[in-house]
């Protein structure tokens, strides 16, 4: 048999599965078999499809990162008959020990044919089972040559006034030849600028006009049976503690994984115009066309594109030893405030106006005729990145090994007549050539299993004085991490404690990281650790806890992350849980007067993604300066969460929840451009607000299954992000109902509604075109 994800076969209502999928972290867990969560991803999750995942997401139960990571692992999916240790420890609730349990299932069994076996003998229970479902799929043994199966769906988004063609999306993959596979997702964008090239008469950038194009972002063919892994196309790979290269957001990555991502619509919307008035008297977007928002195309990340190959399992002596290596060439896009020009910048780290971003003309017929120019624009085929590495490691058996990696990447500019170069705060050095080189290794044995891994990397940057200016060639810095994770019956500790140098500039690590970002990058200048414990004390209830602190050794600055949240299960039809969260980016500064603000370049923008307007993170408003540069603050926040979980009816979930923030917020905000600081932050004036920012959020989900071929999602969101006034941030009221249904187990059709309330009084949301906002999105799915 396979196991279909469940957006395409929908899974009876069952008690847990029936709590809301914005549910978090251990509501389904007091019922699940003793263990503790594996992959620490913040919320207990048991979804269908993308939407239940996006939901989770728009709630602030998973962060951004844990959303990408969780949407191409259900993309992908997860063999359960062939997938390594670490691959099922990716998969979301389960322990080592219960990933052990089933490696050892399948090896004495020889083959799982039906899930539902796992749980026959004990080794996961049925509400674990049917959480994981839509993740994992089985591969019938001895199959036919000639079987074929595959899926293709097609996505649309539009939103009126919007005149042009709906975003759309086209993916597909195949499997054949028992061990083939083929995937492929086209895009059609309206909203990026094209053909991005150096102007000489200006000497800065032009481009033409956004306009409808198609673009092949993900393309791959693969071939891997149970002892070698060939891909050519677009790829994810990453090995050990994901200090020296990982590009796969696994939680413990260990091989290549194929690539056809294509990210769910942002639920924002964007503008339609995104021009100032360069060389002309005024600018294009004056009147309304500037007050105009419309669907945003979209989105994907550009990964890796090439060949990958590796051994996956050599016998020698008593383990087995695994090899890999990579190629990828790709040109690559990058947000136009990003760049910086050499020859007029000795150091992107200066002050010097001649250090802010080149212009973007918008390209005439005539060249010389006064044009406009372009902002906030993600710039396609910028640069050509190479990027080769290989990784060789022994293992002794499947918890303990040691392993070596290592990679090195090459820049060349597709402009045409000119080399830019990258800011210091993006996430790739400046300079040019970079990699790495690391050592890894593991130990596991009974309740205990220990990871470490140390990397140096090399890079052509020059070093940053006390200042912040450069005044020689770094070559790069030292890294390591050690992770450990000890389970106790119903308890799990997990400790990681790390070093990133601050000349430790590599853009393909990926470990556990404060939030913070110096120069483009989590993983740098930090010293830090991490305890986490998630328990049961008893079968009704759950308790998941971590601190993280850190100091960063170039300015000294402490920070700390804290979590705690406790669940009970008061009876099967009502579930409720509390929360609490707080973070300080600098304990050396408390109070309201500092800005705690979210944080942009903390993960790659993607193509199809911008920013403006209104810039939000995962943490909340994001502060920049004159030139769009992310200002990085040194303040608080705290964040209160109450929600309840009713199931009057088996085929009826009903969840309130309400969230209450506390956030330093020192300016009264650009009503025009919320988030615009006119200055870094260290220059300020002084603070006007006279306390904390208080942001409020109140969700109320309703999810229902009248038959099992059709189910319906409502919800109602309202959003105050500041209660003292609704004159400086957002206050909103949002609305979506969504439909699916199943014909014949093979075609799925979706149609998503949503109805947009701005409440606020800013003179933007006064002039804002459309008001309210309705939001139209079609999905069809088929399989065969």
């Amino acid at each position: 048999m396979s196991l279909r994800p469940a957006s395409c076969a929908p899974r009876r209502p069952r008690p847990c599965a029936a709590i809301a999928p914005a549910l978090a972290l251990g509501l389904c867990a007091a019922l699940a078999p003793a263990g503790a969560a594996a992959a620490p991803y913040e919320a207990f999750v048991d979804v269908d499809d993308e939407d239940d995942l996006l939901e989770l997401n728009t709630a602030g139960d998973i962060s951004g990162e844990t959303f990408d990571t969780l949407i191409e692992l259900l993309r992908r999916g997860v063999n359960l008959n062939t997938a390594s240790r670490e691959e099922l420890f990716t998969l979301p609730n389960l322990t080592y020990k219960q990933v052990d349990g089933i490696i050892r299932y399948r090896t004495e069994a020889g083959f799982i044919y039906d899930p539902a076996a796992l749980v026959l003998a004990g080794v996961l229970d049925r509400d674990q089972l049917e959480a994981i479902a839509a993740f994992i799929y089985i591969v019938e043994p001895n199959r036919r040559y000639s079987a074929t199966s595959g899926k293709v769906r097609l996505r649309s988004a539009w939103s009126p006034p919007d005149r042009r063609l709906p975003a759309m999306v086209l993916d597909g993959q195949v499997q054949t030849l028992r061990h083939l596979r083929l995937g492929v997702a086209g895009v059609l964008t309206r909203s990026r600028v094209d053909d991005v090239r150096y102007d000489p008469n200006r000497d800065a950038l032009s481009a033409e006009q956004p306009r409808p194009r198609g673009y092949l972002p993900k393309v791959y063919v693969q071939w891997e049976d149970d002892n070698y892994n060939v891909l050519l196309g677009t790829y994810r790979i990453g090995f050990g503690q994901r200090l020296t290269f990982d590009n796969t957001r696994n939680y413990t990555p260990n091989g290549i994984y194929r690539d056809n991502t294509i990210y769910p619509r942002p639920v924002r919307l964007t503008r339609l115009c995104k021009e100032s008035a360069g060389e002309l008297p005024d600018s294009p977007c004056d009147g309304d066309l500037g007050s105009t928002y419309v669907t945003p195309d979209f989105r994907w990340q550009e990964t890796l594109q090439g060949i990958a190959a590796g051994i996956k399992k050599l016998k020698l002596g008593n383990g087995w030893m695994q090899a890999y290596a990579w190629t990828s060439v790709q040109a690559r896009s990058v947000y136009q405030y990003k760049l910086y020009d050499p020859d007029k910048c000795s150091d992107p780290r200066s002050d010097d106006p001649r250090c802010d971003a080149p212009a973007l003309y918008k390209r005439q017929p005539d060249p010389f005729a006064p044009t406009s120019e372009f902002g906030y624009q993600t710039l396609p085929r910028m640069f050509r990145e190479v990027t080769s590495g290989g990784n060789v490691s022994y293992f002794f058996n499947r918890r303990s090994w040691v392993g070596a990696t290592g990679y090195g990447t090459a820049i060349k500019w597709l402009t045409g007549g000119k080399d830019y170069d990258f800011q210091e705060w993006a996430r790739t050095p400046f300079g040019g050539p970079f990699g790495a080189i690391g050592l890894n290794g593991a130990w596991g044995h009974r309740w205990s299993d220990l990871g470490i891994e140390v990397s140096r990397s090399f890079d052509s940057m020059k070093r940053a004085d006390a200042v912040g200016v450069g005044d020689s060639k770094g070559g790069g810095g030292w890294a390591a991490i050690l992770r450990h994770t000890a389970t106790f019956g119903r308890h799990e500790i997990e400790t990681i404690v790390r070093y990133y140098d601050r000349d430790f500039a590599n853009p393909y690590a990926r470990p556990l990281a404060s939030p913070d970002v110096y120069e483009g990058q989590r993983a740098r200048d930090e010293a830090g650790a991490r305890i986490r414990y998630t328990g049961r004390p008893n079968k009704a209830s759950n308790i998941r806890t971590y601190v993280n602190a850190w100091v960063s050794p170039s300015t000294k600055a402490p920070g700390m992350h804290a979590y705690l949240r406790g669940d009970y299960l008061i009876t099967r039809w009502f579930l409720p849980a509390v929360w609490v969260e707080y973070r300080d980016k600098d304990m050396r500064k408390t109070g309201h007067q500092y800005c705690y603000g979210g944080d942009v370049g903390v993960s790659d923008l993607v193509a199809g993604d911008d920013l403006d307007g209104d810039v939000y993170s995962d943490e909340g408003l994001v502060y920049t300066n004159v030139n769009g540069e992310p200002v990085r603050c040194a303040g608080e926040q705290l964040k209160f969460n109450l929600q309840m979980a009713f199931m009057p009816h088996k085929r009826v979930k009903i969840v309130p929840r309400f969230q209450q923030r506390y956030v330093g917020d020192p300016l009264k905000v650009d009503p025009d451009v919320p988030g615009f600081i006119p200055d870094t932050y260290e220059n300020v004036a002084p603070a006007e607000r006279a306390k904390y920012r208080r942001d409020s959020q109140a969700w109320l989900t309703i999810n229902t299954r009248p038959i099992d071929a059709l189910r319906i999602r409502a919800r109602i969101r309202w959003l105050s992000m500041d209660t003292s006034s609704n004159t400086l941030l957002e206050q909103s009221l949002w609305n979506y109902v969504d439909v699916s249904y199943l014909i014949k187990k093979r075609f799925m059709v979706q149609v998503r509604y949503d109805l947009y309330f701005w409440l606020d009084k800013r003179p933007s949301t006064l002039a804002r075109i459309p008001s309210p906002e309705n939001r139209f999105l079609v999905s069809l799915e088929g399989r065969f």
